[in-house]
């Protein structure tokens, strides 16, 4: 299997406090990695470090084999990011939203307006192309949200609690949406405190508790490792080995 992203004992801290200390997992070809673990845990920090937004104090990542220090653009180039916090611009409609982001990757002329007809459609949202997200409900502008993403097709998608505060036909949109893009090449980083979509989704699964991975295993292992220390479920996992009840934090 190959593999696209390594992190490789990735530390990171903010004075004396360490967020992250010696990370290391790998993201393979294909896969939808669910990347999980309590509030505090290091994963949002972990996700600024890949969307190299924060740089690390120690350790590397490489994208094909290649730290991306070393050609930062072109790892930019095929990289999607769905933040949690919507990042859209109010004062544009959905065309012009997507239009917008897909030029930021030099994107330009007819392939422009290839590209972010291709996305709208995809989310179902080109027949509202031309309104303003302050006339869409929540999960409206979160399918917007994710065709700002994927417009410039990235290879590896990172999708940060996609569905946050949303109702759930428009999560089941998202959630669907999400298996299309892997079944047509996209690989997935996916992180959310509903253990329904990691279970839906994930065929692997990241736990992080207190900046550490805690188990890196696919999905079918984790049941496997676990059902004879009698959980039975996802949460009753995250429950063992983190003490935190994942059903509170989703409340």
């Amino acid at each position: 299997m190959e593999c696209i992203l390594s992190i490789q004992n990735v530390t990171k801290k903010y004075g004396e406090k360490v967020i992250i200390e010696n990370e290391n997992f790998s993201v393979y070809k294909g896969d939808i990695l669910g990347f999980i673990g309590p509030n505090g845990a290091g994963k949002s920090t972990s996700i600024n470090i890949i969307s190299t937004l924060v740089s690390p104090d120690n350790g590397s990542i490489l994208f094909h084999g290649q730290d991306i220090s070393s050609n930062r653009l072109n790892y930019k180039k095929s990289l999607g990011i769905v933040p949690q916090d919507l990042a859209i611009y109010e004062d544009l409609n959905a065309y012009d939203n997507v239009a917008f982001f897909c030029s930021l990757y030099g994107i330009r002329g007819i392939e422009l307006k290839e590209k972010v007809k291709k996305a709208l459609e995809f989310v179902s949202l080109w027949d509202r192309r031309k309104d303003l997200p302050s006339k869409f409900s929540g999960g409206m502008k979160r399918r917007l949200n994710i065709a700002c993403a994927i417009t410039h097709e990235p290879e590896l998608l990172i999708m940060d609690e996609p569905t946050v505060g949303i109702d759930p036909q428009s999560r089941n949109k998202i959630l669907e949406a999400v298996k299309e893009l892997n079944r047509t090449g996209t690989t997935v980083i996916y992180t959310s405190h509903y253990m329904e979509e990691i279970e839906a989704l994930c065929n692997r699964i990241v736990l992080l508790d207190k900046g550490n991975v805690i188990e890196d295993l696919s999905k079918n292992d984790y049941k496997a490792k676990y059902e004879q220390m009698g959980c039975s479920t996802l949460e009753d996992i995250f429950l063992y080995t983190t003490g935190t009840d994942l059903r509170d934090m989703e409340g």
